[in-house]
């Protein structure tokens, strides 16, 4: 495992489990793999409705909860203040957990003031409940808005980052203003294994779709989360270390880029 370091210095895994649609027992065998493959970096959230099939399995996996970072997220509904604190502590018995090592604003919430919010994140880290505070879905404009409040609360913004959405002004800004950059839908929901570039590229040079947009993301110092519940999939997303991205694939991949967002809720705010 590669990691790169919050701005608590706290170090944060490049690979993560991501848990979106991983429900009931197909969620807790997926996690158990994860962990007894290698992959010590599990993402969740309130709005997946798994956290106790998450908990149950890395308690199933036997790995000590010191070694695992673990994230998850608050429903932009529940962005009030005595919410997050009520949250928080529900989060971590649903998890059968002492803390997260992340907790995150799921998606802005223009209806409830963001200092509310950032307010209780705040005391919520202070408490040792969560080590780091972070956002996700956050425009430029969000990130300034968050810093203006509280400068070096924010340490990682979670967005939809592939190749055909490479939001390359977006990463510029986060790691100018030392947050990590987490990419969801690394794989574009598996449109990555059909672009004609990549798949060239691929087999051109014996490497899977999969594998090049993933080491394409952390080799920027973007922390990718891939779903996966098999453990071919697992294995092959986790097999990212031991080899170099070659450089005619790194420039063909920058290249694709389309602003393709495949997550585009009628309520985001990506315009503001």
């Amino acid at each position: 495992m590669k990691y790169v370091q919050l701005n608590s210095s706290d170090q944060m895994p490049l690979l993560g489990l991501g848990t979106w649609q991983l429900r009931g027992q197909e969620c807790v065998d997926s996690v158990k793999m994860a962990v007894e493959i290698g992959y010590n970096h599990i993402d969740t959230a309130d709005g997946y409705n798994n956290h106790q099939a998450v908990g149950r399995g890395i308690k199933e996996s036997g790995i000590d909860r010191n070694e695992l970072f673990i994230t998850s997220k608050i429903k932009p509904e529940n962005l009030h203040y005595e919410d997050i604190k009520t949250d928080t502590q529900r989060f971590l018995e649903e998890l059968n957990i002492g803390y997260l090592d992340l907790i995150l604003i799921h998606w802005p919430n223009k209806d409830i003031p963001l200092e509310e919010s950032l307010k209780a994140l705040k005391e919520v880290k202070e408490e040792g409940l969560a080590k780091n505070i972070g956002v996700s879905n956050f425009t430029i404009n969000h990130l300034k808005d968050a810093m203006e409040i509280y400068p070096d609360l924010v340490a990682v913004n979670q967005v939809e980052f592939h190749p055909t959405l490479y939001q390359k002004q977006l990463l510029d800004f986060c790691q100018e203003n030392g947050i990590v950059l987490t990419a969801y839908s690394p794989l574009a929901r598996g449109e990555v294994f059909e672009n004609k570039v990549i798949k060239e590229l691929a087999a051109k040079y014996g490497k899977s779709a999969s594998k090049f947009t993933l080491k394409w993301l952390i080799d920027k110092d973007i922390v990718a989360i891939p779903k996966a519940s098999s453990r071919e999939h697992l294995e092959s997303n986790f097999d990212l270390f031991d080899w170099n991205l070659p450089a005619e694939v790194r420039e063909k991949m920058d290249q694709l880029n389309k602003n393709n967002r495949i997550i585009n809720p009628e309520w985001g705010e990506f315009d503001y």
